[in-house]
């Protein structure tokens, strides 16, 4: 059986390209939230929403606050992304968060995900960031792909977030050190 992330490439993208990626990063997005995932939208997801938050996520990596990097299959469709926020407190410069890891449902459990978190560490240490921080929905697959990667859960909060639906969920914080 072949690997089918390996017909997946993960790159950082700039400021200009992002702009011109943000028809395909909604779509993205969209996806995501009608299937379920708890980042922070709730349903319906109107498109002008998603590309509303694309548009703030560029401005973000044009001043160099974020770093956005894409999961693109062999066609050169973007099915996934992950951003991590560089931009931290005067007394946090080691530190960033990972934000929005989102992989689109028709390509799920094939390794996308896995690739797009080691993308990040590799990025990571190029801007020198050595604690990463994320959330993710307790007891989801994210919180399993991220145990298996080397993070550390620190602890849950419950009713934390809602649901796309409207139903509260729990969020585990983990961590990671590079």
């Amino acid at each position: 059986m072949s690997d089918k992330s390996e017909q997946i490439t993960v790159r950082r993208v700039g400021a200009n390209e992002a702009a011109r990626c943000m028809e395909a990063l909604a779509d993205v997005l969209v996806d995501c939230v009608e299937g379920g995932a708890s980042v922070s939208f709730m349903l319906p997801l109107p498109r002008e929403r998603a590309l509303e938050f694309w548009r703030d996520v560029v401005a973000g990596v044009t001043r160099g606050e974020r770093a956005l990097l894409v999961a693109e299959d062999d066609a050169g469709r973007i099915v996934g992304t992950v951003q991590m926020i560089l931009a931290q407190p005067d007394n946090q410069p080691h530190r960033a968060d990972v934000a929005k890891m989102l992989v689109s449902r028709a390509v799920r459990r094939q390794g996308i995900a896995r690739r797009l978190m080691a993308a990040v560490d590799t990025i990571a240490r190029e801007e020198g960031k050595t604690v990463l921080v994320l959330d993710t929905v307790t007891g989801s697959p994210a919180s399993r792909l991220y145990e298996q990667a080397g993070w550390q859960r620190v602890g849950d909060v419950p009713k934390y977030a809602l649901m796309p639906d409207g139903e509260f969920c729990s969020t585990t914080y983990f961590y990671k050190h590079l």
